[in-house]
């Protein structure tokens, strides 16, 4: 089994283009060498290279087609789509009888043979977020100059160039970029090329001269490093996946070092600092073994120094100083003016174009976060007064030079001016939670506000027809339904949610007019599809949680249910009572009911009557009728009193005298009246059942 091996060398890649673009090398290579059985790939990504190593078979075998085509006396048209489908001429037909039939043959086509054929165009074709053009008049395009190719089979030089079939140059030398295999080292500690003959040789070659090729093994080289150099100074890392993941893609021979901070900025808030060395200079911020902000901070620098870093360290510190005199002026100057004195600025901010400004938004958030706050128990003036502040911070110094910290100064710019302490908690936390592994706020106050923005946000959106397409959500609005059903779900509130986005898309509606634009269409409509949309976020949330989001389905559809809180309890007793063999046969006769329903109805339906005792012959049936007249009044007392263990306790007892009705009684009885009476009763079990879920949606 051959070995191939292909380098695409460059100048520095963005960091966050290259992992995409070792994967993009791998479906192209499988694409184009497909004929070979391409296997065992292995992808390499860096700041100057990306690579992939596979096995393939050592040739395209011999092929040979013997098929008949169409009748000799065919239209040409249909002799031409022949041929054209097998890549064919006339000349490899023969005649048989009354149809044509086509003999061909290909020779074998060796790996090498295939794999020079293949790349050039490849290559060509490679999709790069952004692309560059150099050298003169070339059009061929990289993410940055390329500057070598090796390209090997078992060993030995594969050959092609990038030179176009009409002779125009495809590199920066003017004479077109040729495979090869000369690769080479770290810029500083081993410039100049050096000759490689695979994959293994290749890696070994790298990190002999500083280079760890291996983008897994760098990547845990830098968090192992990072950590170990703070615990020598007596700090830990703050952690930070992305960042680590960005600075694998930075540096080829990662030196992690530790920088000091100038005790005159360590009064600023943390965020600041965490966010200033992580967006501007990629760096790790450090906490003392007590969680407070430490002194220092970690940095991976991509060269191993002869004076052990001391050069290094200080660049970086002067730096950061230089950076965090920045964060100092925005912090200084922000303080001078109060929040409740920036929010008329908010008129100036644009939320959307057709959608007005923050200032209207605010309007709308400070109004529905009051009536969320009613509903919790919240006090109701704080929530407002929260909300009307919220996204005053918006137009600080601070924010506008780093967005990521929305939220978070306005609670330090509140608390600064003495708003209350549950106000400014709540400005820092009502974004929250951002994702899935943020923390979701539980302050009354908090919770009212973040609720408020969210629905807002959701409801204007959906009031201009910006919904989401497909895995198209510009406007983040899955993350915030599904920041509404975290909210909801881990306090447990009981918020009837239908009332209160109806009473906001008044509010929506309001809104738009004032800045002239369209008016809503279908008020009731526009509720009802904000509230799908959160419904059917929380299926895809119990789907990825491994729980039974059939059953939510089915407990939504019983009733237009807007308390999440009441929903998920119902579901859960419900996915409780289907896990017991009770269940699992009353969901079979709820079923097979249905289905004799739905059969007889198309004839002479609705079988909705009353049930007849008279008519009641069999034993069984008069069981049923019985247990039906018991328990159908106790699950609705149950379900109204929000008892669902009870009431699917009580359902469960259904199991047992529907067996036997279905073992020994006829449902469509030769004599009319039984079979009507007894259609009846099969309609009294669905109507009972359906009042704690559509058991018809449920899957067995």
């Amino acid at each position: 089994m051959p070995a191939f091996f292909i380098e695409l060398f460059s100048e520095e890649i963005p960091a966050r283009m290259q992992a995409r673009a070792a994967d993009e090398l791998s479906r192209l290579v499988a694409e184009a060498l497909k004929p070979l059985n391409p296997r065992d790939d292995r992808r390499f990504y860096g700041p100057r290279r990306i690579a992939l190593a596979l096995e393939l078979d050592a040739a395209v075998p011999e092929t040979k087609i013997s098929e008949r085509g169409p009748r000799t006396s065919a239209p040409e048209q249909a002799l031409a789509g022949f041929l054209r489908k097998h890549g064919a001429s006339k000349d490899d037909l023969r005649q048989e009888g009354d149809f044509w039939v086509l003999e061909k043959s290909s020779p074998a086509i060796a790996a090498a043979g295939l794999i020079a054929s293949a790349m050039p165009g490849l290559l060509r074709r490679f999709s790069w977020p952004k692309s560059m053009r150099w050298g003169g008049t070339s059009s061929f395009t990289w993410v940055r100059p390329l500057r070598r190719i090796v390209c090997l089979l078992d060993g030995d030089v594969v050959p092609f160039d990038l030179a176009n079939p009409s002779g125009e140059a495809g590199g920066d030398n003017g004479h077109g970029i040729a495979s090869g295999n000369l690769t080479e080292g770290h810029r500083f500690h081993h410039p100049g090329a050096v000759e490689v003959s695979s994959a293994a040789t290749w890696e070994a070659t790298l990190r002999a001269r500083h280079v760890i090729a291996d983008q897994t093994e760098r990547r845990a080289k830098i968090e192992a490093g990072v950590t170990d150099v703070a615990l020598a100074s007596g700090y830990t890392v703050v952690p930070d996946s992305g960042l680590i993941d960005e600075v694998t893609g930075l540096v080829e021979w990662p030196v992690p070092l530790v920088g000091r901070i100038d005790a005159a900025f360590m009064d600023l808030p943390p965020e600041v600092m965490q966010v200033s060395m992580r967006v501007n200079q990629r760096y790790f911020a450090l906490r003392r073994l007590d969680a407070t902000p430490a002194p220092a901070f970690a940095f991976v620098a991509n060269i191993a120094a002869h004076d052990g870093g001391k050069a290094i360290i200080a660049g970086n510190e002067r730096v950061l100083r230089a950076r965090f005199a920045d964060a100092r002026h925005f912090w200084d100057l922000d303080r001078k003016t109060k929040l409740a004195d920036r929010v008329a600025a908010l008129e100036k901010v644009t939320y959307h174009a057709r959608l007005g400004s923050q200032r209207e938004r605010v309007r709308r958030i400070e109004h529905l976060a009051g009536a969320i706050a009613t509903l919790i128990g919240a006090d109701v003036t704080q929530a407002k007064r929260a909300a009307l502040l919220a996204k005053a911070d918006l137009t600080t110094g601070m924010v506008g030079e780093f967005p990521e910290l929305q939220g978070v100064m306005g609670g330090y710019y509140a608390a600064h001016h003495d708003e209350h302490a549950a106000v400014a908690a709540a400005i820092r936390d009502h974004y929250s939670p951002r994702g899935a592994d943020d923390e979701v706020p539980d302050a009354p106050v908090t919770v009212a506000v973040a609720l408020a923005d969210k629905l807002d946000q959701l409801t204007a959106f959906f009031a201009i027809g910006e919904k989401p397409t497909g895995s198209g959500d510009p406007f983040a609005l899955r993350r915030a339904a599904l920041g509404v059903i975290r909210i909801i779900r881990l306090g447990g509130f009981r918020i009837p949610l239908r009332g209160l986005v109806q009473a906001h898309v008044a509010q929506v509606a309001d809104s738009l007019r004032s800045i002239g634009a369209a008016p809503v269409a279908d008020a009731a409509q526009l509720a009802e599809d904000v509230l799908d949309f959160i419904a059917d976020r929380l299926r895809v949330q119990l789907r990825t949680e491994g729980a039974r989001h059939d059953v939510l389905t089915a407990v939504f559809a019983a009733g237009a249910d807007d308390d999440l809180t009441r929903v998920l309890a119902r579901t859960d007793a419900l996915a409780a009572m289907l896990g017991t063999d009770d269940g699992l046969n009353l969901l079979a006769a709820y079923k097979r009911a249905a289905n004799i329903l739905r059969i007889e109805e198309k004839k002479d339906g609705p079988h909705n009557g009353a049930v007849d005792a008279a008519l009641l012959e069999a034993e069984e049936e008069r069981v049923l009728a019985s247990t039906l007249r018991l328990t159908g009044p106790a699950i609705h007392d149950l379900l109204t009193g929000e008892d669902y263990a009870g009431a699917m306790t009580a359902m469960a007892q259904l199991r047992a005298p529907l067996d036997p009705f279905f073992d020994r009684v006829t449902v469509n009885a030769p004599q009319p009246a039984l079979r009507s009476n007894r259609l009846r009763l099969l309609h009294q079990l669905r109507a009972v059942m359906d009042r704690a879920a559509d058991f018809s949606r449920i899957e067995s």
